[in-house]
């Protein structure tokens, strides 16, 4: 007998699981469907789970921002309590320097204009606050084998400061906070299938029907939402809806490296999460006194698309080892450079614009949660709730490509436009076509 639900969500990630228990709570019957063994044990599991506001967009920054409160209150979010134990929200508070890295100006003027609390360091203060710091310049940041690069030389420019958000820091265990969304989400009815894959989206007529696994099981649902990670461009085209895409995804190959903190330093009490477009770096702090160190993206790391998602190199390299962790160096003079790389290594599943798509598709009934570009794990959880506020509101009939729907944020009232994230729209040239959002 074939087994019927409101709503299939591929893939049981953060984002899958939070649209599953909004859905649920809207008295959906979800099922989210995972190849892989539990919830998060995707390219969540190896997210660098960073809660920050500071990006490119008014809208990017009011959903990072507004997502704070969702991590500040993870409990009363969740609504029930999980065996395995709570995530934990380390509020560390966040460094943006002030480089030619970044467009700081802008995300400057986006906290006065959204009232994300921030304080503006000068040099003197910064250098108190994060005494280990070099506060020169060295931009634009450069390959380690380019040693002749004026990056690697001595400067004499300081940086003109940096801007502190204290509401920001980092979630201490990715895919305990995804299983804390999925237990939420089945204590509001939803079911969850993990070690099966789904090979085909049935439809008819222009509207999906359900899914086939590779078990040959057929399951039916009249929505079907596409929340499948790296793995999205493979969903989408399965349904038949890449083609009306105008916004595509496609997955990319990414490091993370730990080295310790500086002798004498507590890096993971003392140190903050900071991001440092001088040197093209971010960097937080890590459990046992250590440091995580992963690119923004900058023109010297070159991007490495990957074909099939299920086949990609997964160790280290002594290139990525080398610049990201070099490059760390000259913010922090004092950094420990171990002689063994130590990091992880997955997937982004990355926008043509590196924004991500929350949509409609032109197939009936087909959705799409993608395209997070390394930088949404933090905003699941309204992302969430806005995914089942569009699902609800298309199903009732609107028409969302001709009149995009608007969404009000749970805890900061900022009324967005969701047609911010569409599959048609154009290249957002106010993107940072980066890990920065």
């Amino acid at each position: 007998m074939t087994k019927k639900y409101d709503a299939i969500i591929i893939g049981a990630g953060i984002v899958g699981c939070a649209t599953a228990f909004e859905l649920a709570k809207k008295g959906y019957k979800t099922l989210n469907i995972d190849k892989l063994e539990s919830a998060g044990a995707g390219s969540t599991i190896n997210s660098c789970a960073i809660v920050r506001a500071h990006y490119s967009t008014y809208d990017g920054v009011a959903m990072a921002y507004d997502n704070f409160f969702y991590w500040q209150n993870w409990e009363d979010y969740l609504e029930t309590e999980d065996e395995r134990g709570i995530a934990k929200f380390m509020n560390v508070g966040t460094i943006l320097l002030k480089t030619q890295g970044h467009n700081w100006r802008r995300v400057a003027e986006l906290y006065r204009e959204l009232g994300v609390e921030h304080e503006e360091w000068d040099v003197t203060a910064l250098k108190q606050q994060i005494p280990v710091f070099s506060t020169k310049s060295y931009y634009p940041p450069a390959a380690p084998e380019d040693e002749d690069n004026s990056f690697w030389q001595d400067s004499e420019v300081d940086l003109p400061g940096a801007i502190f958000t204290s509401g920001s820091g980092y979630v201490n265990d990715p895919q305990l906070a995804t299983h804390n969304i999925q237990v939420a989400a089945e204590a509001r009815g939803g079911e969850f299938l993990f070690n099966k894959e789904v090979v085909a989206i049935r439809q008819e007529n222009g509207r999906v029907l359900g899914i086939t696994l590779n078990d040959g099981q057929e399951i039916d649902a009249p929505i079907v939402v596409n929340a499948a990670g790296p793995h999205s461009f493979i969903i989408n085209r399965m349904a038949g809806v890449e083609e009306g895409m105008n916004i595509k995804t496609r997955a990319m190959r990414h490091e993370v490296h730990h080295v310790p903190s500086p002798e004498g330093f507590d890096f993971l009490n003392d140190g903050f999460h900071t991001s440092d477009g001088d040197a093209g770096i971010y960097f937080r702090p890590e459990t046992g006194n250590t440091i995580l160190v992963g690119s923004e993206d900058p023109d010297c790391d070159p991007h490495e698309w990957i074909e099939d998602p299920d086949d990609f190199n997964r160790e280290l390299t002594d290139e990525r080892w080398r610049a990201q962790v070099y490059r760390l160096a000259r913010r922090i003079p004092d950094l420990p450079i171990p002689r063994r790389p130590r990091g992880l290594v997955d997937l982004y599943d990355v926008s043509d614009d590196w924004l991500p798509i929350y949509d409609k598709s032109d197939l009936k009934g087909f959705y799409m949660a993608v395209g997070s570009s390394g930088h949404e794990f933090k905003n699941a959880p309204g992302v969430g709730l806005m995914m089942a506020e569009l699902i609800e509101a298309c199903e009732k009939g609107h028409d969302h490509d001709k009149d995009p729907l608007h969404f009000t944020t749970r805890y900061t009232n900022f009324k967005l436009n969701i047609g911010f994230y569409s599959r048609l729209r154009k290249i957002n040239p106010d993107s940072s076509f980066s890990v920065n959002g």
